[in-house]
């Protein structure tokens, strides 16, 4: 059975998508912990982030470091980094911008027009 990583990765399922290429796509969390809360996923469908070969992986991290980059100077904020792994079985990496009102485990509510206007702004060609 596909993950719901998969599903938009195949375009079943819409996303706010910032930067997509051959091996990766990152998206915005749909429930952010803060604004501009990214997930980075490969594109092959594997549940663990060590289970990715090691072209794979070091390519996703070089991705993660980049989108991290362009947050904060974008948004102003440095990026938590997190690889939780139980919540969805497809290998991700959480990028979260760091705001001082933060509180972990608390998700925001935007609206559309919020996701839309984070889109542009962080998007990576």
């Amino acid at each position: 059975m596909s993950s719901i990583f998969s599903k938009i990765v195949a375009g079943e399922i819409p996303a706010y998508k910032i930067y997509e290429d051959e091996k990766v796509l990152a998206f915005l969390d749909i429930n952010p912990e803060t604004k501009g809360h990214t997930l980075v996923i490969p594109k092959i469908e594997v549940d663990k982030l060590y289970d990715l070969d090691d072209e794979t992986y070091t390519h996703l991290m070089l991705v993660c470091k980049k989108i991290s980059k362009n947050m904060d100077e974008k948004l102003g904020a440095r990026t938590l980094w997190k690889v939780v792994g139980t919540d969805v079985p497809h290998a991700h990496v959480h990028l979260t911008p760091l705001d001082p009102n933060w509180q972990y485990g608390k998700t925001l509510r935007l609206s559309e027009t919020e996701f839309k206007e984070l889109q542009e702004k962080l998007k990576l060609s």
